[in-house]
C-alpha cells in the first residue's frame, strides 16, 4: 500500500493533490503490485497498438446525457477513453497499471491537446480521494479479487454522492472455464459481483446485457455482447 501517482510534465504528486495538471508522459513509480505490472507490461510491448484507439461504445452511450464533471477512467490503458472525455469537457484523471500503456496514452493525450491526470497504480493501492468523481468508469477492467473486495469497494467509495458509477465488462466471460494461459475468470471482478455491494445509497438506473458496438480492429474485437452496470450514489 501507498500513494498514488499522479504523472504530469515535470514531476510526480501523491494521489491525494488532485488539482489541474498537464497531460505528460509516465514515469518509472508505481503502486501495486509488481507482477501485476510486469505482465500487463509485457502485453502492451508485444504490439505497437493493442486497442482500437476508438473510445468504447458504452461509455459514449452512457455518458451523451451526463452534465461533464471530474471522471476516473479506471483501467485507461493506451488513452482512448481519456482523450474523448477530455475533448469534451471532463476533468479527467485516468489510471493504469502498464506503464507502456500510460506512455502511449500521455503522448496520444497531448497529440490532441488535452489536460489529463495520469495514475501508475493498481485501483486498490492508488489512494484516491473518497467520493469525488462524479463519474467512475470502468470499461472491461482487469480488476483481481481479493477476500476483502478491496476493488470492489474501491470503486463505489471513489463515486461522489449524485455521481455515476459505469461498469462494463464482455458477457459470459466470468463463465469461462480457466484458459491454458493462466486466465481463470474466477481471478476477475465481475458487474454482478460489484452490484451486490450496493446498498440503498446506490440507485441501479441499467444492469443489463446488450448486444456491443464493436470496433473493427484491437484486442477485444471479437467480443460480441456486453454485460452494462450503470448505478448513481444518492449519499
Amino acid at each position: 500500500m501507498g500513494d498514488g501517482v499522479v504523472v504530469t510534465d515535470d514531476f510526480v504528486h501523491s494521489s491525494t493533490d488532485f488539482g489541474p495538471g498537464p497531460a505528460g508522459p509516465a514515469i518509472d513509480r508505481y503502486v501495486g503490485d509488481s507482477a501485476v505490472r510486469t505482465a500487463w507490461d509485457k502485453r502492451y510491448a508485444e504490439q505497437e497498438r493493442l486497442w482500437s484507439g476508438q473510445p468504447n461504445g458504452a461509455l459514449v452511450a452512457e455518458v451523451a446525457g451526463l452534465t461533464p464533471g471530474r471522471v476516473l477512467d479506471v483501467g485507461c490503458g493506451e488513452g482512448a477513453d481519456a482523450v474523448w472525455l477530455a475533448r469534451r469537457g471532463w476533468d479527467v484523471t485516468a489510471l493504469e497499471v502498464s506503464g507502456v500503456a500510460l506512455s502511449r496514452a500521455a503522448r496520444h493525450a497531448r497529440d490532441a491537446g488535452v489536460a489529463v491526470r495520469w495514475v501508475h497504480a493498481e485501483l486498490a493501492d492508488a489512494a484516491l480521494p473518497p467520493a469525488s468523481f462524479d463519474l467512475v468508469s470502468a470499461q472491461y477492467p482487469a480488476l483481481l479479487r481479493t477476500a476483502d473486495a478491496a476493488a470492489e469497494r474501491a470503486l463505489l467509495a471513489a463515486v461522489a454522492p449524485g455521481g455515476v458509477l459505469l461498469l462494463v465488462h464482455h458477457a459470459g466471460m466470468d463463465a469461462h472455464q480457466p484458459h491454458d494461459d493462466g486466465f481463470d475468470p474466477a481471478d476477475y471482478v465481475w458487474p454482478a459481483m460489484v452490484a451486490a455491494l450496493l446498498d440503498d445509497d446506490w440507485d441501479v438506473e441499467l444492469d443489463e446485457q446488450r448486444p456491443r458496438t464493436t470496433p473493427d480492429s484491437g484486442a477485444g474485437a471479437h467480443h460480441a455482447e456486453d454485460l452494462v452496470l450503470r448505478a448513481r450514489r444518492l449519499r
